[in-house]
């Protein structure tokens, strides 16, 4: 009897299928030490445990999309370990912060499933969610993955495409418990720029590059426990290359929006996003956002500010699309996202 696992392929997930991941993950200030080593990530809320008091939290929580990276790396092994491509993300809310010593772990539902037309594949729908050790849900988001069928001739399952919102309700998004920025520090935190000073449709080139190498981001997708096999196993894919987890590019393009977005401390709502491109080693890696809303909230000095984060190649910025609607080849990311800005 086989020991081994060789992952989920299409015809092994039904609708409505519930799938509780193993290995549950207590994060520590190693992860934040790491993450903020791999990723030029300065936002002053995750970096000073004064800053985050000074704003109401009991300490500096763990980054958000170090929080995202851990709860989606523990999905792999049942969803992903077979797939061709991550192609979008939807309806994510960031529900909790979480702090050194919370332990995270994920449970997926399967929402949707159609087979490619070429018969070999899939795309499977799951909804996600991380819970810590209290069993509050500090996230969700749900994701789409198009997975290798593992024999041809297995019948297809009826077609669902889940409908799913297209952006986050501002009244939608959950404010952490005591966030202020009433008093806020804008000489710690690196820039004036409050959110005020954006205006809807405005267009920020971050200017700095990151150029991608081989061991780092093996490193942190190793950091996330996330197997899939194209990121670290050579002979996986025809050109011998090892693909680079879209989440790695996720978070240089975050880290990179600093300059010009030092403000857009906390990530609170991810609306939509889209892996344009593969990324590979030797790359590099640069970054423009667009102001897409502004929002009020109910916490004290807090706004709500909807970006687009592109992530490129290093081609011009501002270009996303061609004439055909495709994406630019230089394009790797197109995420939308809500964030919390000082007003």
């Amino acid at each position: 009897m086989a020991k081994t696992n060789p992952g989920r392929f299409f015809e092994d997930y039904t609708l409505g299928q519930v799938i509780e991941h193993a290995v549950p993950r207590t994060v520590g200030a190693g992860e934040r030490a790491l993450y903020h080593a791999l990723y030029p990530a300065r936002h002053a809320l995750y970096s000073s445990d004064e800053f985050a008091r000074a704003s109401g939290l009991p300490g500096a929580p763990l980054d958000d999309l170090a929080a995202f990276h851990v709860v989606f790396g523990k999905t792999v092994p049942d969803v992903s370990l077979n797939a061709v491509a991550n192609l979008g993300y939807a309806e994510g809310r960031w529900l909790k912060p979480v702090y050194a010593g919370d332990t995270l772990r994920s449970t997926s539902e399967v929402i949707g499933l159609k087979q490619n037309s070429n018969g070999k594949t899939g795309v499977v729908y799951v909804r996600t969610r991380g819970m810590n050790q209290r069993d509050e849900v500090v996230m969700e988001y749900v994701r789409w993955v198009m997975v290798r069928k593992r024999d041809v001739d297995a019948p297809a399952p009826e077609t669902v495409v889940p409908e799913l919102s297209k952006v986050i309700a501002p009244a939608d998004l959950v404010i952490p418990e005591g966030l202020t920025f009433a008093n806020y520090d804008f000489a710690q935190a690196g820039e004036a720029h409050r959110w005020g000073d954006y205006e809807i449709g405005e267009t920020i080139d971050h200017v700095d590059g990151v150029t991608l190498e081989e061991a780092e981001h093996m490193m942190a997708t190793r950091l996330w426990q996330n197997t899939a096999k194209v990121h670290f196993d050579a002979t996986f894919r025809p050109d011998g290359q090892r693909l680079i987890y879209g989440g790695h590019i996720i978070s240089l393009a975050r880290a990179l929006s600093f300059n010009g977005l030092a403000n857009a401390q906390m990530i609170v709502g991810l609306n939509g996003g889209a892996h344009a491109n593969p990324a590979f080693s030797g790359l590099t890696v640069k970054a423009w956002s667009e102001v897409l809303d502004k929002a009020e909230t109910s916490a004290p000095g807090v706004g709500a500010i909807r970006l687009r984060l592109v992530a490129t190649k290093g081609g011009a910025p501002f270009e996303l699309k061609g004439d055909d609607g495709k994406y630019q080849p230089d394009v790797l990311l197109d995420l939308d996202y809500w964030a919390l800005m000082p007003i």
